[in-house]
């Protein structure tokens, strides 16, 4: 009879050893177990990272990790149960995928302990059909060229590091930004802090030189009042997230300006990006624009969450919101 138990120990370690290589994010085995070790020490995946595995005997039939989330659905604060890196062996005699049948248990619980609404990431298997009652959160991919100056300068911007004494001001940033939509994640500074050092894990842990990571401040004072987290791969650059205090997004098109400028002999980057409906810095003009892969899926718990069909211009999340 399989059951549901936590991923410790051998059966962890079991998970790690079969694991597909698309699964380990671009990392070797021992790059991705130092990864996953590290990014489950942040204060935040302390409280709200859990994961689990349907065994039968001695043998792992599936895994798949557990995140408690909260959020604003049409106002109203809602509890996520949030789904991430499912793994199965194969299917069951009924042909029913093993990691089917744990995402159904995990939301049976999650469901037993108050949550309203599930959200599934799929960032390995984006191309498997919609699981039963899930429907997908949408956003836009983005292509964005930046303006810049004739002489190849860098504006008048004083440009800085992101240091976590800033995280307070970028949550406050992200509040005021994600209020007017209809569904978006609550990122406090936790949470913030434990995307951002994902991020970091990723671009340590990988080849050298194959991946950079940029987390950058434009301050008033000694005030956070824009920021920028770019990830680096060659000359493709990815906005994870950003923020500005100023609605126009003038301080996060002119990060983005200095950054290029600091190689001006370079061949300019190719900038994608998720960013909220209706944000566009001035100095940005967006190239192309497709729906993206539905990375996100949501389901609704219980009957606080009610006709969801969400769409594009309601909806606000970042890359550094996929776990």
């Amino acid at each position: 009879m399989a059951r549901v138990v936590p991923a410790e120990g051998a059966i962890l370690q079991r998970i790690a050893a079969t694991a597909p290589l698309a699964a380990y994010r671009g990392l070797s085995r021992d790059a991705f177990a130092k990864y996953d070790a590290a990014q489950g020490k942040t204060a935040w995946a302390l409280r709200h990272r859990r994961r689990f595995a349907l065994v039968q005997g001695d043998d792992v039939l599936a895994s798949a990790e557990r995140y408690d989330l909260t959020g604003q659905l049409d106002r109203q604060p809602v509890s996520i149960c949030g789904i991430a890196a499912v793994l199965d062996s194969g299917t069951d005699d009924d042909g029913r995928h093993y990691g089917d049948t744990l995402v159904e248990q995990l939301l049976e619980d999650a469901t037993g302990d108050g949550s309203d609404l599930a959200l599934l990431f799929r960032t390995a298997y984006a191309s498997s059909p919609l699981p039963d009652g899930f429907e997908i959160v949408p956003t836009t991919d983005l292509v964005l060229t930046v303006t810049e100056s004739s002489r190849h300068g860098a504006p008048m911007t004083l440009v800085r590091g992101g240091e976590d004494r800033d995280l307070d001001a970028i949550a406050a940033m992200g509040r005021v930004r994600s209020s007017p939509f209809r569904f978006h994640i609550e990122r406090d500074v936790d949470l913030i802090k434990h995307a951002i050092v994902r991020r970091r894990l990723l671009a340590g842990l990988g080849t050298a030189g194959g991946r950079q990571l940029e987390f950058v401040i434009a301050e008033e004072g000694i005030t956070a009042a824009a920021y920028l987290v770019i990830s680096v791969v060659g000359d493709s650059w990815t906005i994870e997230e950003c923020g500005d205090r100023d609605a126009s997004g003038a301080r996060v098109g002119a990060l983005l300006q200095a950054l290029i400028a600091r190689e001006p002999a370079e061949s300019r980057p190719v900038i994608r990006a998720w960013l909220p409906p209706g944000f566009l810095p001035p100095q940005v003009t967006i190239a192309s624009a497709a729906a993206a892969p539905p990375l996100v899926l949501a389901r609704a718990l219980s009957a606080r969450v009610e006709g969801l069909h969400l769409t594009a211009p309601e909806v606000t999340y970042w890359r550094s919101d996929l776990f």
